[in-house]
């Protein structure tokens, strides 16, 4: 006797097991129509969050979940500058926009939710220090610690320099990242020369230099000289 075939709404059902949420494009893909869709949104199974996303309803929200939506809607994008820095615990700032980096042909989405700003890098650096990272199910490639702070130094006008040198300082309190693999990072990423007098200040002899040389306005040494009590001891799409 053969087998009845899966309904639809079971298959919806097992495709929400494993992932808490799921593109329509996805859910059509493994053969569960439109229909049954708008059907499991109005019987309260589904959430729709966003134009062509959604998630199973009452499923608990992961920290960063918000990242994972981005990732869905722009599966080429990796979450960069400002985002990777939050992700990362590196600065206190609270984008309102999801930071991501896609290539320079690469489609840019339409602006819906969650929110995004989106910058396009040149394949050497769109490709450089990608880490993935599992939320909410979902593979959310993000900038990995050096390669974050190459790029907020390489970029001024998206990320303000206190931001960067701030993130900066916490990567090495925090020994998150090794000052050589923050180099490194620096050095691939096209952001050694001006990242290079920071990293200095900040690990020479694990203490900021306690008479720092006056230099120029913006300089390192003025940077930190205004900061001492903070800085002890150490332990459209835009281009970039």
């Amino acid at each position: 006797m053969a087998s009845r075939p899966i309904s639809q709404r079971t298959k919806l059902r097992s495709l929400f097991t494993a992932h808490t949420m799921r593109r329509a494009g996805e859910l059509r893909a493994a053969g569960v129509g439109p229909q049954t869709i708008a059907r499991a949104v109005e019987e309260g199974e589904l959430e729709r969050i966003s134009r062509g996303l959604y998630q199973r309803r009452g499923s608990e929200i992961e920290e960063h979940q918000i990242l994972a939506e981005a990732a869905i809607r722009v599966p080429k994008g990796v979450i960069a500058l400002t985002s990777a820095l939050a992700f990362h615990g590196l600065t206190d700032q609270m984008p309102r926009r999801i930071w991501m980096a896609i290539g320079a042909s690469d489609w840019s989405p339409v602006q819906s939710y969650p929110p995004l700003r989106i910058v396009r890098f040149t394949d050497p650096y769109l490709r450089q220090g990608v880490e993935h990272h599992t939320i909410a199910g979902v593979n959310v490639p993000i900038y990995s610690i050096p390669k974050t702070l190459a790029d907020a130094f390489r970029n001024p006008k998206l990320v303000d320099r206190s931001v960067a040198v701030e993130g900066l300082r916490a990567a090495i309190e925090q020994r998150k990242a090794t000052p050589s693999a923050i180099a490194e990072g620096a050095k691939a990423g096209g952001a050694w020369k001006t990242m290079r007098p920071y990293l200095e200040a900040l690990t020479a002899n694990g203490l900021i230099a306690r008479q720092p040389r006056q230099v120029g306005q913006g300089s390192p040494a003025q940077y930190f000289a205004k900061r001492r009590p903070r800085f002890r001891r150490s332990a459209g799409p835009l281009r970039a």
